[in-house]
């Protein structure tokens, strides 16, 4: 295959205005093309227009895709502050693979020495999930749910081919609920950690411009 342009776009996309902050205030250097972080709104809905639409534009197109901020860990041991590295996400609509994602649990590491990184499938949902359903959804295999990342990729892929992937940062886990106490501190504690992400995403994206075999 040959390569992308050199000055493929990159859109990354955040639901929350907390998140979309996070990533504005991180580093923006070093990026191997032009970035584009884009806010969609709460829930899968509100993702799957504001993808759909943003990804219309000509110069957008062909554009990686990275779907990122906050999640729900559903695995036992997850903390606040941990990373998730999607190596699909699911919903009822269709499971999108993700791209490089070797890569991207490589790069964050040596971006965010000492935070552990999950991989596994990350699932959809409409709603925030608590107390049983987190259970529900971790005997199908996955580890973390959101209520946009799914919506984001395979909004993605239906506008044309591209690389896609998902990275989320546990807010929210089993022993770690919203609503405990502990949850400013979970939450400041994510907040930081999706702020100094962005070099490895820029790192991801210069990958994906170098020639294929």
């Amino acid at each position: 295959m040959s390569a992308q342009p050199a000055t493929a776009p990159l859109l990354i996309a955040c639901a929350l205005g907390i998140e979309h902050l996070a990533l504005r205030a991180g580093d923006r250097g070093g990026a191997g093309g032009p970035v584009t972080v884009l806010r969609t709104g709460m829930g899968p809905k509100a993702a799957q227009r504001s993808v759909t639409r943003v990804l219309a534009d000509p110069a957008l197109a062909g554009a990686a895709v990275l779907a990122t901020g906050f999640c729900a860990g559903l695995a036992p041991g997850m903390h606040p502050g941990d990373l998730v590295v999607a190596e699909e996400t699911r919903d009822p609509y269709g499971n999108v693979p993700c791209v490089g994602t070797d890569l991207l649990v490589k790069e964050l590491v040596r971006t965010l020495p000492g935070h552990t990184v999950h991989t596994g499938p990350l699932t959809g949902s409409d709603h925030v999930v608590r107390g049983h359903e987190r259970s529900d959804l971790l005997a199908t295999g996955a580890i973390a749910v959101d209520m946009e990342s799914a919506a984001t990729l395979l909004s993605a892929v239906r506008a044309g081919e591209r690389p896609v992937a998902a990275v989320r940062v546990v807010v929210d886990a089993p022993e770690h609920e919203l609503v405990r106490i502990g949850t400013v501190r979970g939450g400041i504690s994510a907040f930081r950690v999706l702020r100094s992400v962005l070099p490895a995403f820029f790192e991801w994206h210069r990958s994906l411009l170098l020639p294929r075999r």
